[in-house]
């Protein structure tokens, strides 16, 4: 689970200063860091399967973010995936 430090962390990092966590990149941020803890999660719960299915919901809902956001502007797409360190 995300704490309230990180989420304020990367609030700040991908807004430059203001507190709007509905841009598509802060929310792209978010699922990401959600994603990667889940994953290790499931590393040694292997049947888990609730958990698994969070995950893909997960995922599914961070992939149309990102189709959203090369249709409406590739340059912060494109900054988003570097940040993260995303595939793609």
């Amino acid at each position: 689970m995300i704490t309230k430090e990180t989420k304020k962390e990367l609030v700040e990092r991908f807004t430059n200063g203001s507190t709007n966590t509905g841009k598509p990149e802060v929310q792209i941020a978010i699922f990401t860091t959600r994603i990667n803890e889940l994953t290790k999660h499931l590393e040694s719960h292997k049947k888990d399967n609730h958990t698994r299915r969070g995950l893909i919901q997960l995922v599914n809902k961070r992939r149309k973010l990102l189709d959203y956001l090369i249709k409406k502007d590739i340059t912060r797409y494109r900054k988003v995936i570097s940040d993260l360190s995303l595939r793609k």
